[in-house]
């Protein structure tokens, strides 16, 4: 079965291993996020090797369901928009300015992608794209409610004029992004994605970042050598990974990523432990 463009739909769902109920509902939505983020990882691999991120059918199909490689927000949430447009969801493409790490003071480039879907009359936010953070579940599109997930508490909430998606951990409620209803047409999609794939000061361009969840709450990451195991409660267990090699040991074991022997990812700002 093929669906918008040339996306596998039979094939997505063998890649993130769910027989999953094709009529548009709540629960099949929240069902087909939480096995997203758990199957296909969030990574910039692609970018640190050099290879150019291609946002239309075939190539989102190739990367993250044939090869089961995977991707950042631009593909993660751009295949999932083919996929709920063949199944009959109201999906509406959106963009975000990301507030990790940012003060309010700051005004970041609007460099994020994730998904509004209608669905029985209400509003949802849907984003299997957001590294480390990434949704399990839909959550609802109103202010000032807070959301519980399979992971992480949500909320949305309106400020001076803006809204912010924001995260609970650790007590404190933090920015995820901030952003507005109006819609992201393909076009300001490429030109993000061509500057978070290529300029010298995407973030994307200078550290390793993969991340999937796990179950009960769990969360797994990497950020250049640093490999972690966050639980729940938001407390994670990291340990360094010592050398390229082990890298790719611990990509293959823990997130599915194989790559052969040898395998280099270009980290401009960063050198192995060893190499020093």
């Amino acid at each position: 079965m093929t669906g918008d463009g040339q996306i596998d739909i039979d094939g997505y769902f063998a890649r993130i291993g769910l027989d999953a109920p094709r009529r548009p509902s709540l629960e099949a939505l929240n069902a087909i996020a939480a096995a997203h983020v758990a199957s296909m990882p969030f990574n910039n691999l692609g970018i640190l090797r050099g290879h150019p991120i291609g946002l239309d059918p075939a190539s989102l199909n190739r990367k993250l369901i044939t090869q089961g490689l995977g991707g950042y927000c631009f593909e993660q949430n751009g295949v999932l928009e083919h996929v709920l447009t063949a199944l009959g969801y109201a999906v509406t493409p959106l963009g975000a300015r990301v507030r990790l790490e940012a003060p309010r003071s700051v005004v970041p480039p609007r460099t994020h992608f994730f998904l509004r879907v209608d669905l029985d009359g209400a509003a949802w936010l849907v984003d299997v794209g957001f590294g480390a953070l990434s949704l399990t579940s839909a959550i609802r599109l109103e202010r000032d409610s807070v959301q519980p997930t399979p992971h992480e508490p949500r909320r949305i909430v309106e400020e001076d004029g803006q809204v912010y998606h924001q995260f609970l951990r650790a007590g404190l409620w933090c920015d995820a992004y901030e952003f507005t209803l109006d819609r992201m047409p393909p076009i300001d999609r490429e030109l993000a994605n061509w500057w978070t794939s290529t300029s010298p000061a995407s973030r994307f361009r200078n550290r390793l970042i993969v991340a999937r969840s796990g179950p009960n709450g769990t969360r797994l990451t990497i950020d250049d050598d640093k490999f972690t195991i966050r639980g729940a409660e938001g407390v994670g267990d990291s340990r360094t990974i010592g050398s390229p090699a082990e890298l790719l040991a611990v990509l293959d074991r823990h997130f599915g990523l194989s790559f052969p022997a040898g395998t280099h990812f270009d980290i401009p700002e960063y050198s192995w432990p060893t190499a020093r």
